[in-house]
């Protein structure tokens, strides 16, 4: 399957129309009716239902068309950043993070960085566990994650402890309370997110195991917000690092935990023997300051 196989395949969904699709790719229909079939046969599913009176998008065809919008997209803005990188002198600098740090201090780094001249800042949603694979592939230069991951090729440093807290539904038993673990283990568990692990919600598990407590899940998201929504919807209840209190969303309190040492490490990951470059320490340099107003309380 190659990219221009879903390219037509768009062209068709959007024009649900042989004739029309073929004239807006500037091609004959009958190759282009041929490509649509090869594409349907590779992927083992029917994508268009045909009749007299024209196409319709299957269930199949529509899931692949709303996912291959995404990719064409994702593939259009990256050659596109590419090409400008291209014609620029500008620097390339990749930052990875988990949702969570963008509560905290990491937006103040993006944008000291962004004011400096001749850097290209990219950004990547990524696990702790899918930064690492992106430094090692030259995709990041800087990943901000939860975890501690042993690797010969890459250094972490942890940059603090942040405390954890529990969000849940607004009116619940415990929402006026500061909570034990154990009282909170008598609830079903939000984790987030499912995959790929290990992850956050393979630690926040950890912390009940390790007390003995046994957990009910009642669901595995794969996004913070999508928890959180469940969260709202009285599915159950959730932990969140502290910054996540500062996501305000009705329906949600967050409230402190009683047992001592319930935290989540903040962890910074580079190349392991790398020399710094110069954006990496002009990145350092606002990091440690962004480090030394949290010390200092000036900054949360």
């Amino acid at each position: 399957m190659e990219l221009r196989h879903l390219r037509y395949f768009c062209a068709v969904a959007e024009e649900l129309n042989l004739t029309r699709a073929a004239a807006k790719l500037h091609m004959a229909q009958p190759p282009l009716s041929r490509q649509i079939k090869q594409l349907e046969s590779e992927i083992g599913a029917r994508l268009f239902e045909r009749s007299t009176r024209g196409l319709r998008l299957t269930p199949a065809g529509q899931f692949f068309h709303e996912h291959t919008l995404q990719i064409l997209e994702k593939v259009d803005t990256t050659v596109a950043a590419t090409q400008r990188m291209a014609r620029s002198r500008r620097v390339i600098f990749g930052i990875g993070f988990v949702p969570s740090m963008f509560y905290g201090q990491l937006p103040l780094l993006v944008r000291e960085l962004r004011q400096k001249d001749g850097i290209e800042l990219v950004l990547a949603e990524l696990t702790t566990v899918q930064q690492v694979k992106a430094l090692k592939s030259g995709r990041i230069d800087l990943g901000f994650g939860r975890l501690r991951i042993d690797d010969p090729d890459v250094e972490q440093d942890n940059l603090f402890d942040e405390p954890l807290l529990a969000a849940l539904p607004e009116g619940h038993p415990l929402a006026d309370t500061k909570p034990t673990l154990a009282q909170l283990a008598e609830y079903p568990l939000v984790l987030f997110p499912a995959q790929p692990r290990p992850s956050f919600a393979d630690m926040t598990l950890g912390l009940f195991r390790r007390r003995g407590l046994k957990v009910s899940v009642a669901h595995e998201a794969n996004e913070l917000q999508t928890a959180l929504a469940l969260v709202a919807s009285e599915i159950g209840i959730t932990l969140v690092p502290e910054q996540v209190k500062r996501v305000k969303r009705d329906g949600i309190v967050y409230v402190y935990l009683a047992d001592p040492g319930l935290t989540s490490p903040v962890i910074c990951s580079r190349r392991k023997g790398e020399a710094p470059s110069p954006v990496m320490q002009e990145a350092n340099a606002i990091l440690e300051a962004l480090l030394e107003n949290r010390r200092s309380g000036r900054y949360p």
